[in-house]
């Protein structure tokens, strides 16, 4: 079901409201703040003023952005109304950022955090209503986020479209679609000449993250001999270097070579395409999903050898790709990927 647009939200969000704080809805009143940067909406009950913006979208950029606005607002006007962002379905990713600067929610599928001075109220655990299964690939589909790897390898310099589409092979009006749609998210900074560089690389990440899923690639997963992760990922790399295979080690293994932090025992690397039957034999490598220590991965884009390096002799993805990959694995993958963010992928404000 599509989300409602503002207008139809306003009655949605009374009931909900009016249901959350025990008061009926014909107990609130709601009007359009009418200065330049305010909210969407001043709602007024019995003891309670809440400074209200509703938005379609729970896009983490977007949402960034609000968050920042109304914080700006209530503080020029010394307004010290109740700050409440409502969206049509409210995320992990949106509950942290709302946690982290003390803002309430609510969103229309019944969720909410709503905390105020005699005021506590939590409900989460709803599904989705306004899921849409047909709408279009969101700025981190496959292709769409070759852009935004790129644009996370060096996210204090302003990029050109035409230099991001050199640099991922996209053509120029996919590009200039996925930017746009990037710049409608507040995902982007654009200048005069329209080059772009993220506004928040750390929350563009995040966002990513948040959306991103391991196991859409096809994963071969078996077993190679070996005494440690350290000892097959060595094997790895001089057979496929031997065999002239093209790959890129990723996630556990890939942390390690970065960082040397978090032992570990899988070792899951990204194959152009899967080794000839006699490289296999070589290692004698058997099908044993269970014990598995080696998955063999085929990406469903290309863009993940974005930015590949070596590493002590190893070819390892980009560690933007290795914090991805880490998300869904199991050892001490959490540990790794903080280390890894801490060490490599810790940005802060752009440089004037």
């Amino acid at each position: 079901m599509k989300p409602p647009n503002e207008k139809q939200a306003v009655p949605l969000i009374i009931d909900l409201l009016a249901d959350l704080i025990g008061r009926r809805a014909n107990e609130l009143r709601v009007r359009r703040a009418e200065a330049a940067g305010g909210p969407d909406f001043i709602i007024t009950a019995p003891g309670r003023r809440f400074m209200a913006e509703y938005k379609v979208s729970a896009a983490a950029g977007a949402l960034s952005a609000t968050i920042d606005q109304l914080k700006r607002y209530a503080q020029a006007h010394a307004d010290k109304s109740l700050l409440l962002i409502v969206v049509s379905f409210m995320g992990p990713l949106g509950r942290e950022l709302c946690d982290k600067e003390g803002v309430s929610w609510l969103d229309l599928s019944g969720n909410a955090k709503i905390i105020a001075p005699g005021l506590t109220i939590r409900i989460e655990g709803r599904p989705n209503k306004f899921s849409d299964r047909g709408r279009p690939p969101n700025v981190f589909a496959p292709k769409s986020s070759r852009i935004v790897r790129q644009l996370l390898f060096d996210p204090q310099r302003l990029q050109t479209q035409a230099e991001l589409a050199r640099q991922t092979g996209l053509g120029d009006g996919y590009v200039s679609k996925s930017v746009g749609r990037l710049k409608q998210e507040h995902y982007l900074d654009a200048n005069s000449d329209g080059a772009v560089r993220p506004s928040d690389p750390n929350l563009l990440l995040d966002a990513w993250n948040a959306a991103y899923k391991f196991n859409r690639h096809r994963i071969i997963a078996g077993h190679v001999p070996a005494r440690s992760g350290d000892e097959l990922l060595d094997k790895l790399a001089k057979r496929f270097a031997r065999n002239r295979l093209d790959y890129a080690a990723t996630a556990l293994a890939a942390a390690w070579q970065f960082t040397k932090f978090a032992a570990f025992r899988l070792v899951t690397v990204y194959l152009q395409s899967m080794p000839p039957r006699t490289v296999l034999e070589e290692l004698e490598f058997s099908d044993e999903p269970k014990g598995a220590n080696l998955w063999l991965v085929l990406p469903d884009d290309e863009g993940v050898f974005q930015g590949s390096q070596r590493q002590d002799g190893v070819q390892c993805v980009s560690p933007v790709q290795t914090y991805l990959d880490l998300k869904e694995q199991p050892e001490r993958a959490k540990d790794a990927a903080s280390e890894l963010r801490r060490r490599l992928l810790k940005w802060g404000q752009h440089e004037t």
